[in-house]
C-alpha cells in the first residue's frame, strides 16, 4: 500500500504537523513535586504473547487502536517466514523487517490467522469492533499505477471472512480504520483528482467514507478538497478532520481545516482554538471520539504557533484542556465518562509526560524510575491508565506502564512473572475487564505483540496466574496538579523560536513513530 512517498511518514508527519504546539498564553497547569517513596498493592499479570506466524516479529495495529475489545478478543499483525516481495520491503505501519505480514486475532489462548485477499501478500489489521469484526486493509495482487507498489484496499474480516471493501469511484487504495457492532465501516480512500496537499499522502484527493452493507459512501468534506476519518461509536457518529479551503497558510503550510463530526448524513465543523488546524484525531491514534459523542483532539491557537488539546461536546463546545506547563500537548484517548488521557510537555520543554485529565483537573502520572518522558495511551471505564514510559530525544519505548487507585505509576515489568525474557515495551490499550495489549522486546531485538490477564476475581481459572497481590514499590517523583492562571512563560517561550521548535518536534516525533510499533531500545 504504497501511497505517495513513505506512506508512514507522509501520513503521519502531515497529521502530527497540526499538533506540534501547545498554548503558553491560556490556562496552564502548575504541579507540586514531592520525591517519596510509595508503596501500593496491585494484581499479578499473566502473560501472553503473540507469537509470529513462523517470522521474528508481530506487533500492535494501527492506526486507531482499538485493538482489544471487552470479550478479550485482540487484534495484531504477525511476520511469516516469507521475504516481502514489495519494493524496499514496504509495508505501511510497522517497522520495515521485510517479512510478510499477515493479520491475527487472539482469544482465549487461541491465535486465528485473518485471509489475505486473493493475490496479495500482506494485511493489516486497525481495529476490533465489540463483537469480534475486524476492520484493516490487505493487498489485492495488483499495482497502483501512481505509485507503483502494491495496491492496498480496506477490509472487513467478520468470522474469518475476508470481505473487500473497494474504494471510492476513482480511487486505487482505502484503509478501512473502525468498524462498529454493526457492521459499519469507517476509513478514508482515494480518488482520482490529484492533489499536492492530500492529507494520507495519496497523489490524489483523501475523501472519508463510511461503507455498509457493500456500498461506500463519500462523507464529503466541510469545503475543502480532503477529508479522513479517524473513528467511529457504535450509534454511527463519524470524527476526523478535513480541509476547509484549498489556501495555504504559510505558518502550517497546510489548507485550513477544522475536526468534524458526521452524523444523519450531515458533516458538522467543531471549530478551532482559534487557530487554522485543529483536528480529532488524538495523539498517535486517529480516534478521539466516545460512545457519548464526545470528541478529543488538538487544535492551533491563534496564530497558528502554539496547540492545546481539547475536548468538544455539542452542550459546552470546544474547551481547551490547557498542558502540563510545556508548549506542546495532545490528547491520546477518552473514556465514555469522559475522562481523557494524552501527553504533554512540562514547562521548559525537556521533557514530557503522561497526563489524566479528569472533571477540569489535568494530572501529571509522572514517568517510571529515572525514564524521562511517558504518555498515557488508553483509559478504560475503570480509570485505569496505560501507557508508555521512554526517552523522547532518542526515539525508543523503555517500559510498559499503569497507573490506576489515584497511582502512583508502576512499571508493568513488576507486575508479570520473572523468566519470560521479555521486556514490556509500552502498553497501547486497556479493556473494561482490566486487560492490557502492549509490545515487548526479546533480548535478541525481536518485537512481540503482548497480552496482559490480570490474575484477579474476573480471570478466575487463568493457569499459571499468580493471585496473591503483589507490593509494587515506587521510588519517583509524585505530582498533581490543578489548572491554574499562567503568571509567566516568558522564559519557557524564549528558549526556541517557533521554526525552531516546528523543526525539532518533528524530527523527534518522526523518529518515535510509537504509533506504528514499538521501537527497540537502543
Amino acid at each position: 500500500m504504497k501511497l505517495h512517498g513513505n506512506y508512514k511518514s507522509r501520513m503521519f508527519l502531515t497529521i502530527i504537523a497540526m499538533t506540534l504546539f501547545a498554548a503558553l498564553a491560556l490556562p496552564i497547569v502548575s504541579s507540586a513535586q514531592e520525591a517519596t517513596i510509595q508503596k501500593k498493592e496491585h494484581h499479578h499479570y499473566q502473560l501472553v504473547v503473540v507469537e509470529p506466524l513462523g517470522g521474528p516479529n508481530s506487533y500492535l495495529s494501527a492506526p486507531s487502536f482499538q485493538i482489544l475489545n471487552n470479550r478479550g478478543a485482540f487484534a495484531a499483525i504477525a511476520n511469516t517466514s516469507t521475504p516481502n516481495p514489495n519494493v524496499n520491503s514496504f509495508i505501511p505501519f510497522n517497522l520495515p523487517d521485510c517479512f510478510v505480514q499477515h493479520s491475527v486475532v487472539l482469544h482465549n489462548g487461541v491465535l486465528t490467522e485473518l485471509s489475505v485477499l486473493p493475490g496479495g501478500a500482506n494485511a493489516q489489521t486497525t481495529w476490533i469492533s465489540a463483537n469480534g469484526l475486524v476492520a484493516g486493509f490487505s493487498e489485492n495482487g495488483l499495482i497502483d499505477p501512481l505509485t507503483g507498489q502494491p495496491e492496498g484496499v480496506a477490509v472487513l474480516w467478520d468470522d474469518g471472512k475476508v470481505t473487500d471493501l473497494g474504494t471510492l469511484p476513482g480511487g486505487t487504495e482505502s484503509l478501512a480504520g473502525v468498524v462498529n457492532s454493526w457492521g459499519q465501516v469507517a476509513g478514508f480512500s482515494s480518488n482520482d483528482i490529484p492533489d499536492a496537499f492530500s492529507i494520507a499522502g495519496f497523489p490524489t484527493q483523501t475523501r472519508a467514507f463510511l461503507w455498509h452493507k457493500g456500498v461506500m459512501r463519500d462523507l464529503g468534506t466541510l469545503g475543502g478538497p480532503d477529508a479522513l476519518a479517524g473513528c467511529m461509536n457504535e450509534s454511527g457518529q463519524v470524527v476526523g478532520f478535513s480541509y476547509t479551503n484549498s489556501t495555504v497558510n504559510p505558518i502550517t503550510t497546510l489548507p485550513t481545516g477544522h475536526a468534524f463530526l458526521w452524523e444523519n448524513g450531515k458533516m458538522t465543523d467543531l471549530g478551532s482554538l482559534g487557530g487554522t488546524l485543529s483536528g480529532s484525531f488524538a495523539g498517535g491514534t486517529l480516534c478521539g471520539l466516545n460512545s457519548r459523542g464526545q470528541v478529543v483532539g488538538a487544535s492551533n491557537l491563534e496564530g497558528d504557533l502554539l496547540t492545546h488539546p481539547f475536548l468538544w461536546s455539542k452542550t459546552e463546545g470546544m474547551k481547551d484542556l490547557g498542558t502540563l506547563g510545556g508548549t506542546f500537548g495532545h490528547p491520546d484517548w477518552i473514556n465514555d465518562v469522559g475522562e481523557v488521557v494524552g501527553f504533554s510537555l512540562t514547562l521548559g520543554d525537556l521533557v514530557g509526560h503522561a497526563f489524566l485529565w479528569r472533571g477540569g483537573v489535568m494530572t501529571d502520572l509522572g514517568t517510571v524510575g529515572t525514564d524521562p518522558d511517558s504518555e498515557g495511551n488508553s483509559i478504560n471505564a475503570q480509570g485505569q491508565v496505560v501507557g508508555t514510559s521512554f526517552d523522547l530525544a532518542a526515539g525508543v519505548d523503555l517500559h510498559g506502564f499503569l497507573w490506576e487507585h489515584g497511582g502512583p505509576i508502576v512499571d508493568l515489568n513488576t507486575l508479570v512473572p520473572p523468566g519470560s525474557g521479555l521486556t514490556v515495551l509500552s502498553a497501547v490499550d486497556i479493556n473494561d475487564r482490566g486487560e492490557i495489549a502492549g509490545n515487548g522486546v526479546l533480548p535478541n531485538g525481536d518485537l512481540h505483540a503482548v497480552l496482559l490477564i490480570p490474575c484477579d476475581e474476573d480471570h478466575a481459572d487463568v493457569e499459571g496466574c499468580d493471585y496473591e497481590p503483589v507490593e509494587a514499590v515506587t521510588e519517583a517523583p509524585v505530582r498533581s496538579a490543578q489548572t491554574t492562571q499562567a503568571s509567566t512563560v516568558a522564559a519557557a517561550k524564549a528558549k526556541l523560536s517557533p521554526a525552531e521548535m516546528t523543526t525539532r518536534f518533528r524530527s523527534m516525533m518522526a523518529n518515535r513513530r510509537r504509533s506504528l510499533g514499538a521501537m527497540r531500545p537502543k
